[in-house]
């Protein structure tokens, strides 16, 4: 008999025209002290099967087994986290983890669940911060909270809910290397709902994914049979981690495929020119120097400085930024939170000025925004009365004023098409998903012919998989536009799919550029072709060597920068002569 076990479980949610189909034939064995993984696209029913796990809701057909014993409503034998937080602001961390600890625990003694709340929250290192009330902790200290109460309850089974991934990537790192120790120490049986293979990976025993809502079920097993502890660096070096997470990576990419795809319509994009602003100001002698040299230095950061002024004094935010970009040139943007990426982009948008320095595009001192620069924000920031036509017809109207009605319309639907959402088109926005809405954003900053394109995180509010979808959407429109490109990401993956070359920024204040990688992958590029990279993962390492190096606010010197940087040109010559480590090194 199996420890947890889930049979034939379906869920739907209303009644006939409104009835939502959303999980259907459910069925899991989990044996006792294993380490699930479940994974699945947004709305798969991810969280409704957790909730029935947890006794929170009932399904209308199938059931729970716990020990053999069907499960009715909620125990304290299951220990839920939540993707929210859901803590008592009023309360401290003491507080808020004695809370469930008084009410599971209520017959032990006042000094043993004493002993159990201070063993818990020193296990999720929060011991100096025992007397803090939430608005005084961070997203992750938050979540460490949730986790050390649940844990403080000693439940048989640990049921967490996507817990990581409101965070930040840097601050979900470290948490999922915080947690895989705990999972240690604890040795619970655990049910994780994730979208990051790579968190499922590094936790787990086993690997299953959610197929597409609607009546979505599990789809094919993995086992991750890769020894504990695993370390997240070193297993960039791991062949069985790089084929499992290719296999992975593919066979979610395949069914989320299968959800179907817009049915496209031949359409020609009209050969209209968009309005762009001219600066009449700037001196004969530079216009005509930069003429000559326009593609090769299209962009130009030229000693970029950003300065704040604070009640402590002047913060410089952003110190000697310097960099050149030819026309048509994709550049990602990478570094820990308060590095200055954000204010880079702002500034070259147009929409934070610059206290020292010059931004040039295209021959023009950028002081202003302008109609030559679009601009995809993290929020889609879409008019939410109007349809997905009207959102990216309202940029067009302008950009295009000396266009027929018909080009316009062209235009429009042209990019709509392109990123999938030829059938929704007259959709209004309030009634897109978050991920429809992106598309929208991506096709109107498209649709304005920019000279340059900014990226400013935009699938950071999306989940992986998801995520990996728009990033193939976005390639495969900017192939045909080759418009020049900056992409402010924490991705590591997303920075080498897209760019040309890779900007590390150092630490903040007085940021400026740590390293640049350039990126000698083929185009046009996707995620799964990647993946089948020999040189894919050289890459990748660089990338997380150098953000390691840069942890905790510290400064690498430009020895340790270049030093990382040969370890990739090393791995990437040596798979090319595909010899063995040992043998290269020698």
């Amino acid at each position: 008999m199996s420890y947890l076990e889930i049979t034939n479980l379906s869920k739907s949610y209303g009644e006939d025209g409104d009835r939502t189909d959303v999980l259907k034939d459910i069925n899991l064995k989990v044996e006792e002290g294993e380490f699930i993984a479940i994974v699945g696209f947004s709305g798969s029913g991810k969280t409704t099967l957790i909730s029935a796990l947890a006794g929170l809701l009932e399904g209308d057909e199938g059931g729970v087994l716990f020990k053999g014993r069907e499960i009715d409503g909620p125990g304290s034998e299951r220990g839920l986290v939540f993707q929210s937080y859901s803590l008592m602001p009023w309360l401290s961390v003491t507080g808020n983890v004695a809370l469930a600890v008084d009410s599971v625990h209520a017959g032990k003694s006042k000094a043993e669940r004493a002993a159990l709340i201070d063993k818990y929250i020193d296990m999720v290192g929060l011991t100096p911060a025992r007397d803090r009330k939430p608005a005084e902790l961070s997203g992750g200290m938050r979540q460490r909270v949730s986790v050390a109460r649940a844990l403080a309850m000693q439940p048989e089974v640990l049921l967490l809910d996507e817990p990581l991934s409101a965070l930040d990537a840097l601050t979900r790192a470290k948490l999922q290397d915080e947690f895989a120790d705990i999972c240690e120490k604890e040795k619970k049986t655990i049910i994780l709902i994730t979208n990051d293979v790579d968190e499922a990976i590094l936790l787990a025993d086993r690997i299953i994914p959610l197929t597409p809502g609607p009546n979505a079920t599990l789809g094919k097993n993995f086992d991750v049979n890769i020894p504990r502890p695993r370390d997240r660096a070193e297993m960039n070096h791991n062949d069985e981690f790089i084929q499992l997470r290719g296999d992975i990576t593919s066979y979610l990419m395949e069914i989320g495929a299968e959800r179907g795809t817009d049915v496209e319509n031949e359409i020609v994009l009209p050969n209209v020119v968009p309005f762009t602003a001219k600066n009449d100001l700037l001196p004969e002698a530079y216009i005509r120097a930069s003429a000559s040299l326009r593609e090769e230095r299209f962009l130009e950061f030229s000693q970029l400085k950003k300065v704040y002024p604070t009640p402590k004094g002047p913060l410089t935010v952003v110190d000697g930024f310097d960099l050149k970009m030819k026309k048509g040139e994709f550049i990602t943007l990478i570094g820990h939170s308060g590095c200055g990426k954000s204010t880079v982009l702002s500034m070259v948008a147009g929409l934070n000025p610059i206290t020292e320095g010059a931004i040039i595009l295209d021959g023009n001192h950028i002081t202003e925004a302008g109609p030559d620069r679009a601009v995809v924000f993290q929020a889609p920031s879409l008019m939410p009365w109007l349809t997905a036509y009207e959102n990216v017809a309202l940029g067009v109207d302008r950009v295009y004023p000396d266009a027929s009605e018909p080009e316009r319309k062209g235009v429009v639907e042209y990019y709509l098409q392109r990123v999938g959402l030829a059938d929704s088109m007259q959709k209004v926005a309030d009634d897109l998903s978050n991920g429809m809405k992106q598309r929208v954003g991506i096709a109107r900053a498209f649709a304005l012919s920019p000279k340059l394109l900014l990226l400013d995180e935009p699938f950071g509010m999306l989940d992986s998989l998801t995520r990996w979808e728009l990033q193939d959407v976005l390639m495969d429109v900017w192939k045909r536009t080759q418009v020049t490109a900056i992409c402010v990401t924490h991705d590591v993956d997303e920075a080498v799919l897209l760019a040309d070359r890779v900007v590390m920024m150092s630490n903040g204040p007085n940021a400026k550029i740590g390293n640049i990688m350039d990126v000698d992958l083929p185009r046009p590029r996707s995620r799964k072709a990647l993946l089948d990279h020999p040189d894919y993962y050289a890459y990748r390492e660089e990338l997380l060597e150098f953000l390691e190096a840069y942890e905790g606010g510290a400064n690498p010197s430009e020895e340790q920068l270049a030093a990382i940087s040969a370890r990739r040109a090393a791995r990437i010559e040596r798979q090319a002569k595909k010899l063995p480590p040992l043998a290269a090194a020698e």
